[in-house]
This record gives structure tokens, C-alpha cells and sequence, in this order.
């Protein structure tokens, strides 16, 4: 009686001693865990920075270089409006 006992309480005792390697396995791979989504985090917050930073760049550039863009296509569309009266002066003669 005493040896099944015995032989039940070192079964005990080696299943307390896997769970506490399991134990400390998931809390070492929380610690990865909680470690790779802390860095992951970081680098999201540094990228949006960095998007914000290049926006507010284009739109600097957007604003000083757009109103070369409208006189381009105001000269363009003079151009073209030269160009079809032209043609239409030659093809009445």
C-alpha cells in the first residue's frame, strides 16, 4: 500500500515538474512575444513618422511648384487655341 503511494506521489511529482517546464516555456515564448509586437510597435510609430514627414514635404513641394504647373497649362492650352485658329484661317482659303 505504502509503495503504491510512494509510486503515486513521485508520478506527482514528475508531472509538477513538466508542467512547471511547460510553464516556463509559454512564459519565455510570452516574453518573445510580448518583446517582437513591442519592437514591431516601434518601428510602425517610426514609419508613420516618416510618412508624415514626406507628406508634409510633397505638399510643400505640391504648393510651390503648382502654380508653375498651372501657367504650364494655361500656356499650353493658348498654345493649342493659337493652333486650331491657325488652321482654321488656312483651311477656309
Amino acid at each position: 500500500m505504502h509503495a503504491d503511494l510512494d509510486d503515486e506521489i513521485s508520478g506527482l511529482r514528475s508531472q509538477v515538474k513538466q508542467l512547471r517546464n511547460v510553464a516556463q516555456e509559454i512564459g519565455s515564448e510570452a516574453k518573445f512575444q510580448k518583446d517582437f509586437l513591442d519592437q514591431l510597435q516601434m518601428t510602425m510609430i517610426k514609419a508613420q513618422a516618416g510618412v508624415k514627414n514626406n507628406i508634409r514635404k510633397l505638399n510643400r513641394s505640391i504648393i510651390k511648384h503648382g502654380s508653375n504647373h498651372i501657367v504650364h497649362v494655361v500656356l499650353f492650352a493658348l498654345f493649342c487655341f493659337f493652333v486650331v485658329y491657325m488652321w482654321s484661317k488656312v483651311s477656309r482659303r
